[in-house]
């Protein structure tokens, strides 16, 4: 799991993340959520199963407001969080 870009952001940001040998498989079942800083999940960015590979999600947070928000990915037995800042 890579940090946003770009962050602080506004009104979207691009998450980066690699499928394959950090997670030891050619591919695993993938969650991508964020998290406002309350802790409440506010959006399901990936929710599938992905081969080997790099992949870039874009997040549009037009609808949201300005602040500190955390984007997790689980993929198999890894968890990954990191954190995000909204500017409007």
């Amino acid at each position: 799991l890579y940090q946003n870009y770009p962050n602080p952001f506004n009104p979207s940001t691009k998450i980066k993340f690699i499928v394959g040998d950090a997670f030891y498989a050619s591919h695993a079942h993938v969650l991508l959520r964020v998290y406002d800083v309350l802790g409440k999940e506010v959006a399901t960015l990936v929710k599938d199963q992905k081969s080997d590979g790099t992949y870039i999600i874009n997040w549009n947070a037009t609808n949201f407001s300005s602040g500190l928000y955390f984007y997790r990915v689980t993929a198999g037995e890894f968890t990954d969080t990191k954190k995000m800042f909204l500017v409007k």
